[in-house]
C-alpha cells in the first residue's frame, strides 16, 4: 500500500500526449477524431459535437485525421494518432498531432517524467519505434516550429483509477486526503516528489485549483500537462471509469486542444500587434490595422467565446486552461491595443480628408474671386485672364506658407504637427 506514485500500478493507466507539427498536404487518414468506443456507439465528430458551440465543432472537427496503432514499446502501448489543423492566417500548416497509449506496470510516473525531460528521469520514451517522427510521417513534419508556438514541449493528458490498495488517492468519510492532490499534482506537473517536493501551500493551491469533475474523479491543469485521477476503487471492465477514460481521450482532450489553439491565436495577434509600426505610420499603416481587424474577427467568429464555447463538466477545464494562462485578460489586452490603432488610422484619415479640404479652399479661393471679379467687369481680355490667374497662384503660395498652409499640408500628409 505504497504511498509513492511512482511505485503505483493503476486499475486504468493511460496518457495522450499533444505536440506542435507541421501538415506536408492533406493527410490520407481517415477524417474525424479517433472514435473511443462508447457503449454501442463510437465517439466520434457525430458524438462530441454537442459538447461545443458549433463553430468550435467545425474547428476541432472538420481539419481532423485519425489512424489506429498497435505499437507496444516497453510499458507504453500507442493505441492510435491524430492530427488537428490549427492554421493561422500567417502559418496555414499548422498542426496539433496527438499519441494515445496505454501504460502497463508502475511505471505512469516515470514514464511522465522521461517526457518531461526531469533530471534522472528515464530516457524520453517518443523514440525508437514511438518517434513521432516515424509515427506521422510523411503526414506530418514534427521538427521544431520555425516560429513559436503556444506549446514549446509535449503536452501530457495522464489518467489513473486506484484499487483499495491505495488508501493515497481515495476517498475516506467523504473527504480527500492531501496524499490525494500530492498524486494529481505529480500527474499534470509530471513530477515526481523529490523533483518538485510539496510545502503545504503548494498542496492548497492544488486544493483550490483542482476540478472535482464528481466525487469519483479530479482533474488539475497545469502549464505542461493535466492530470485525472480517480477516488474510489476501480472494479474494472463495467464500471464508471470505461466513461471517464473515454471522456478523457475525446471531449475532455479535445477541450484542452481548444485551448492551445486559442493560446496560439492569441499570441500570434499579440505578435501582429508590435509590428504594426514596424515600418512607420506610412501608407500601409491602415492596411496592416485593417489586416489585424480582420484576423481579431475571424479568431472571435471561430474560437473565442468564452461563456458559449464548451458545454459541461469539460467547461471547467477550459475555464482552469485560461486562467492558468491568464488568456482572458491577454485577449483584453489586445482587443484594446487594436481598437486604440484603428482610432489612430481614423483620425489621421480624418486629418488627411480635412487638409485636403483645406488645400482645395487654399486653390480655390483666389481663383474664384479673381474669375468673379472679371466676370462682374465683363472683361474676357486673355492676358488679364493669365493675369488673375498668376495672381490667384502667387497668393495660394503666399497662403501655403502660413501657419495654416503648414498645418494643412501636414494633415495632408499624415503627419503630426510640431
Amino acid at each position: 500500500m505504497s504511498r509513492d506514485l511512482g511505485a503505483v500500478t493503476g486499475v486504468r493507466q493511460s496518457v495522450s500526449v499533444v505536440l506542435p507539427v507541421r501538415l506536408t498536404g492533406e493527410p490520407d487518414w481517415p477524417r474525424g477524431p479517433f472514435p473511443f468506443p462508447a457503449g454501442e456507439r463510437r465517439r466520434d465528430a457525430d458524438w462530441r459535437r454537442p459538447y461545443f458551440a458549433p463553430s468550435v465543432a467545425r474547428a476541432l472537427y472538420e481539419r481532423r485525421w485519425h489512424r489506429a496503432a498497435n505499437v507496444t514499446s516497453g510499458p507504453l502501448t500507442l493505441i492510435g494518432l491524430e492530427l488537428l489543423g490549427a492554421a493561422r492566417p500567417d502559418a496555414p500548416h499548422r498542426a496539433l498531432g496527438v499519441l494515445h497509449f496505454d501504460l502497463a506496470g508502475p511505471a505512469l510516473l516515470e514514464v511522465l517524467r522521461a517526457i518531461g525531460h526531469r533530471p534522472g528521469a528515464l530516457p524520453d520514451p517518443l523514440t525508437g519505434p514511438l518517434d513521432p517522427a516515424a509515427l506521422f510521417g510523411p503526414a506530418a513534419d514534427t521538427g521544431p516550429p520555425a516560429d513559436p508556438f503556444a506549446i514549446a514541449r509535449p503536452y501530457t493528458v495522464a489518467f489513473l483509477t486506484p484499487d483499495t490498495g491505495h488508501p493515497a488517492a481515495l476517498r475516506a468519510d467523504g473527504a480527500l486526503p492531501a496524499s490525494a492532490d500530492n498524486w494529481l499534482r505529480g500527474l499534470a506537473a509530471r513530477a515526481a516528489e523529490r523533483d518538485n517536493p510539496a510545502t503545504p501551500q503548494t498542496l492548497d493551491r492544488v486544493a483550490t485549483e483542482a476540478i472535482r469533475l464528481s466525487a469519483d474523479w479530479s482533474a488539475l491543469v497545469l502549464t505542461h500537462g493535466t492530470g485525472f485521477l480517480g477516488h474510489r476503487p476501480d472494479r474494472g471492465d463495467g464500471d464508471f471509469y470505461d466513461f471517464a477514460q473515454g471522456q478523457i481521450r475525446s471531449v475532455h482532450l479535445d477541450t484542452l486542444l481548444l485551448g492551445m489553439v486559442q493560446r496560439d491565436h492569441l499570441n500570434a495577434l499579440a505578435d501582429q500587434l508590435s509590428t504594426v509600426f514596424g515600418t512607420g505610420t506610412g501608407p500601409g499603416l491602415a492596411r496592416r490595422v485593417a489586416a489585424l481587424e480582420r484576423d481579431l474577427a475571424a479568431f472571435r467568429s471561430a474560437y473565442w467565446r468564452p461563456h458559449q464555447n464548451v458545454h459541461g463538466p469539460a467547461a471547467g477545464l477550459l475555464r482552469a486552461f485560461h486562467t492558468l494562462h491568464r488568456m482572458p485578460e491577454h485577449f483584453d489586452a489586445v482587443l484594446a491595443e487594436a481598437a486604440d490603432y484603428s482610432r489612430l488610422v481614423q483620425t489621421r484619415e480624418s486629418q488627411q480628408i480635412a487638409g485636403a479640404l483645406g488645400v482645395l479652399t487654399i486653390l480655390g479661393l483666389p481663383l474664384g474671386t479673381a474669375l468673379s471679379i472679371l466676370q462682374v467687369l465683363g472683361d474676357e481680355n486673355p492676358r488679364h485672364l493669365l493675369l488673375a490667374l498668376t495672381a490667384a497662384l502667387a497668393a495660394t503660395g503666399a497662403a501655403l506658407t502660413t501657419r495654416y498652409g503648414r498645418l494643412v499640408l501636414a494633415s495632408l500628409r499624415g503627419q503630426a504637427r510640431r
